[in-house]
């Protein structure tokens, strides 16, 4: 049975295809990786990936192999880049047979890639990421040049790209990613010494595509892009602005109002009390849908076209707001966040949670239905 419940999150394509075109444009002739994991940072990475293909994206890039999966049983034939390698044989098989390009971050992952490729007859393509700073996943830069090296002497492997990822292009000084960016340049430089192609070669994602030409002109090695999150108009920091079309809007209808008077307590732990005689208007919309419980006392909402604050404790399925006097009617609109006129912006929502807009987009939850709309 489909829920009646009126909480849905809306999607537009149309924004995403705006939203695409500005990173196409940034991208001046690079080829545009769209990073669509996480569920399209939980946007539904079908939908997305379609809208994208149809927009004339070149490649598409996901964490896990299920992801890459989930993308080929939809239809998407574009490449796909997994960013999170093979975890097992089973998986191996499975980006083979699909046609995924895993990347390999270590021995192990070129091992199996190349054991599994062997046993089909066939050449696997991988690529390769250089940790040049982020010190999270990838090979360390002094071993990078003998890592590739094997990995194409391995006739059941193809070197299709190698990149970095940066850890810290989204803030105001640009110098960590500049030292970044000239570690990785080392390494492809000794690559190419080698007499090897590194094939595709990107680097800078969202916030890196922002920062404009002083991390662009940085590495003009790079063939291709990677954004994210600017994909789905969010900003990744306050000063990396740009036209963007929100492509979420978050929205329910109140379920309950009532007359509240000064000094009772709200919710769980009588966490507020009434300052004043006011109504309080039940949302149902909790933490099982992506509110943050940081929340709790804390944001805003628009309700019946008003800004009003949220109070009381957030809890898994329903929240509330103080409306005031005026109040607010069973059934009256609620836009959480998202591109509905006066609606608060993601990144609003999320500094008031003292969290990332990545994270409020990916938590809400799977029993939220995405409304596709152009």
């Amino acid at each position: 049975m489909q829920s009646q419940r009126p909480t849905v999150a809306t999607i537009r394509r149309a924004a995403i295809r705006e939203n695409f075109e500005q990173a196409r444009a940034l991208a001046a002739g690079r080829e545009v990786i769209a990073v669509v994991k996480a569920d399209a940072y939980g946007h539904g990475a079908i939908a997305v990936a379609r809208t994208l293909a149809a927009a004339g994206c070149d490649r598409l890039a996901v964490v896990t192999v299920a992801e890459g999966v989930e993308l080929r049983d939809a239809g998407i034939d574009l490449p796909i880049l997994v960013l999170g390698g093979v975890e097992g044989d089973a998986e191996a098989d499975e980006s083979i047979e699909r046609d995924l390009v895993p990347v390999v971050h270590h021995d192990g992952h070129a091992e199996r890639m190349a054991a599994r490729a062997s046993v089909r007859g066939r050449r696997a393509r991988v690529q390769v990421e250089i940790d040049s700073g982020m010190r999270r996943m990838g090979v360390p830069p002094d071993a990078a040049p003998a890592f590739v090296e094997k990995l194409v002497a391995d006739s059941a492997l193809t070197l299709e790209g190698t990149y970095s990822h940066l850890a810290r292009a989204d803030e105001t000084d640009l110098a960590p990613s500049l030292e970044q960016i000239a570690h990785f340049r080392r390494v492809l430089a000794e690559i190419r010494r080698r007499g090897i192609d590194p094939g595709l070669v990107h680097l800078v994602n969202s916030a890196g595509l922002l920062a404009g030409d002083a991390l662009a002109k940085a590495l003009p090695e790079a063939t291709a892009v990677r954004p994210g999150l600017m994909l789905y108009g969010v900003q990744p920091a306050p000063h990396l602005a740009f036209p963007r079309s929100p492509v979420m809007t978050l929205r329910s209808r109140v379920t309950h109002v009532r007359r509240v008077r000064a000094g009772e307590a709200v919710g769980y732990a009588g966490l507020y009390r009434a300052l004043r005689d006011t109504q309080i208007a039940t949302l149902p919309v909790g933490y099982a849908d992506g509110i943050p419980i940081a929340l709790s006392n804390n944001g805003h909402v628009r309700v019946a076209g008003r800004t009003v604050p949220l109070v009381g404790r957030v809890s898994m399925d329903f929240v509330t707001a103080d409306v005031g006097e005026t109040g607010a009617r069973i059934g009256d609109e609620v836009i959480v966040f998202g591109d509905a006129e006066g609606a608060l912006p993601v990144e609003e929502m999320a500094a008031a949670a003292g969290t990332l807009a990545y994270e409020l987009l990916v938590r809400v939850g799977p029993r939220v239905p995405r409304t596709l709309v152009e």
